[in-house]
């Protein structure tokens, strides 16, 4: 089983990598292999709304590093999403970033377990972290918790592992994800398959 922890911070070995990293060894420990997903420090245009996605290219019209993650998210079993904070949400990039790769590849990530990161120098954090979520629960995925929200605090990546609560709480929410991911595959192998979708009914209020 692997796990997808997607860096989305422009600093490549920042803060938020600095979390994840502390997150992938403890899934290590449990047996989950792990991959880590920078997004880079290019610029990430935003979804242009072309629909091209949904009507037969089956992919982004935009290929860059949206693209690439798709293709690796098919293969995985579960996700964790990284950001740091910037003005009290996610990173610009990683937004878009979000909103391209669940738009055009959300298929391929529902039903698998899925968690957000945050890492903040001082505040802002639950705000950013609640907005990850919502792509995991309008996307049929199943979130998986900690003992308390998972963000880390510091400026610089030394300082993160300072933060014991931090890094503790990113180590309870690995080891549930390894549990989650356990049940899941127990779940597969005794013949309980996912849930089938029902036709998507969609009300608009003006007509």
């Amino acid at each position: 089983m692997t796990v997808l922890l997607v860096n989305g911070s422009p600093h490549e070995h920042g803060c938020t990598d600095t979390a994840l990293k502390h997150t992938a060894s403890v899934l290590e420990e449990q047996g989950i292999h792990t991959e880590i997903f920078w997004i880079g420090n290019k610029p990430i245009s935003g979804c242009i709304g072309c629909g091209a996605c949904k009507k037969g290219l089956g992919k982004c019209c935009i290929d860059d590093v949206v693209n690439e993650f798709v293709l690796k998210a098919a293969e995985a079993d579960g996700y964790i999403f990284g950001s740091p904070v910037h003005y009290a949400a996610i990173g610009g990039a990683m937004g878009a970033f979000m909103d391209r790769a669940f738009y055009s590849g959300g298929k391929s990530m529902a039903f698998k377990p899925a968690a957000g990161v945050v890492s903040c120098r001082r505040g802002g954090a639950s705000a950013a972290f609640d907005q990850l979520n919502k792509y995991f629960t309008i996307n049929n995925m199943p979130v998986v918790g900690s003992q308390y929200w998972n963000q880390v605090h510091g400026n610089l990546p030394e300082q993160v592992l300072q933060d014991a609560e931090g890094l503790q709480t990113l180590s309870t929410l690995a080891k549930n994800m390894a549990w989650l991911l356990k049940c899941i595959e127990a779940g597969k192998n005794a013949g309980i398959a996912c849930p089938v979708p029902e036709k998507v009914i969609r009300t608009n209020f003006i007509r």
